[in-house]
């Protein structure tokens, strides 16, 4: 059984990654928020577009943890690489293909999604650029798999810092035209968010040939493509890919709804969704340590300590949460007003932040929970509850209701 210590010092590096990370999302939709709601708006269609292509590949990813970390807990470490390479092989024909669908068919699929002239004209130059991010973020997601499986996981918050350094920086010099660069609005934040992809994959690279023992985990040679290793990832990762394409295409569903009403409800609708992914870091980053310890603890034969330890994780995530939730919930105000300056746009946001709050209890028990049956292995038990939450109203709400009651329903099914 797994003591407190042992999972905050694999869950805590996590956080810190996830919360590094998301510096990019909340410094995007602060600095666009200042430029314009259009820039704004655009700028949540075009990401979450990007997103729902990415959340293939972090499926993918996922499923690859999971039977690395089950390698891991049975001493198998030279069987760690290879799956780590045919990931890495596989993903980068997937960012190929999808690179290529984007292009083709993108301002095809945004046109009929999109009402507003200007969105689509924002959104469609946001993306021109931002899914040249596909070949870097495919790639680092398995050596994000690769560190959490085999629980290494205090080289994440390192990447995750370098990756948000450099964001900050080129979002703020290319949005706004500093340090001599050309003013670029929307397109200078799609080109600084997949530059910053770009420094995460160096460094990755970097560190792993310098401090991992490749011979130990069987990454010193270089391998040939194996179906048939390759299928077995599958069998798993399948059930995955498809989990978190549903649930992150449902958001892109009800963002497609939020733009009929208008610009401004787009504009509200993107900040709250920031927030919502704020607060839900901690519960992130112990959902991820509950996947890998699982899966650990499993190939270590020890699968009787594998409900206690979904409970001890569950309990953490769930106290954590309420104290995010009471300062969020008596300060709303000062949260909106990072995102945006305007009085009237924090003054409507307000009650959104109220369902978020409680939706956030909710999902700080049932994301670790989730997160443990996937780290069995039964990741067709996983899809299946994502799929009977999905049904229950998540896409089918009427698009003529106000912001915060569909931002209430899109999180109750989250």
């Amino acid at each position: 059984m797994y003591t407190n210590k042992q999972i905050w010092s694999v869950s805590y590096p996590i956080l810190l990654s996830l919360l590094a990370q998301n510096v990019i999302n909340v410094t995007d939709t602060a600095f666009l928020g200042h430029v314009s709601e259009v820039a704004l708006g655009a700028s949540a269609m075009g990401g979450l577009f990007y997103i729902c292509v990415f959340t293939i590949a972090f499926g993918f990813s996922t499923g690859s943890q999971i039977v690395i970390a089950r390698r891991n807990g049975e001493g198998r470490y030279s069987d760690v690489g290879p799956v780590m390479i045919q990931g890495v092989m596989f993903l980068f024909v997937m960012a190929l293909l999808l690179f290529g669908f984007t292009k083709a068919f993108g301002g095809n699929i945004m046109r009929l999604l999109v009402s507003s002239e200007s969105i689509y004209e924002g959104t469609m130059e946001f993306l021109d650029w931002r899914i040249y991010g596909f070949f870097f973020s495919f790639i680092n997601v398995m050596f994000r798999a690769l560190y959490i499986g085999i629980t290494r996981t205090k080289v994440l918050t390192i990447n995750a810092i370098v990756m948000a350094l450099t964001n900050v920086v080129l979002d703020y010099a290319l949005i706004f035209g500093k340090f001599g660069l050309p003013e670029m609005g929307i397109k200078g934040a799609a080109i600084a968010s997949v530059l910053a992809e770009a420094s995460s994959i160096l460094f990755f690279v970097i560190y792993t040939y310098a401090t991992v023992d490749l011979k130990k985990y069987g990454m010193n040679r270089l391998r040939t493509f194996d179906p048939a290793l390759l299928m077995r990832i599958l069998s798993i990762s399948c059930f995955t890919m498809l989990q978190y394409f549903l649930s992150m295409a449902t958001w892109f569903v009800f963002f497609v709804a939020v733009e009929r009403l208008g610009q401004r409800e787009l504009a509200i609708a993107n900040i709250v969704r920031s927030i919502y992914v704020v607060l839900l870091i901690p519960v992130n980053a112990l959902a991820t340590t509950t996947n890998s310890l699982v899966s650990n603890a499993i190939g270590a034969g020890g699968i009787q300590h594998v409900m206690p330890l979904i409970n001890k994780i569950a309990r953490f995530s769930f106290f954590i949460m309420l104290g995010l939730v009471a300062v969020s919930a008596l300060f709303p105000q000062f949260l909106l007003s990072i995102y945006t300056s305007e009085a009237a746009l924090i003054t409507e946001s307000v009650p959104s932040v109220y369902v978020i709050c409680f939706a956030m209890l909710i999902a700080s028990v049932a994301n670790v929970v989730f997160n443990g049956i996937s780290g069995t292995g039964n990741t067709q038990a996983a899809l299946l509850l994502e799929t009977i939450n999905n049904y229950h109203l998540r896409i089918i709400h009427h698009f003529h209701r106000n912001v915060a009651e569909s931002t209430d329903r899109n999180l109750l099914y989250d």
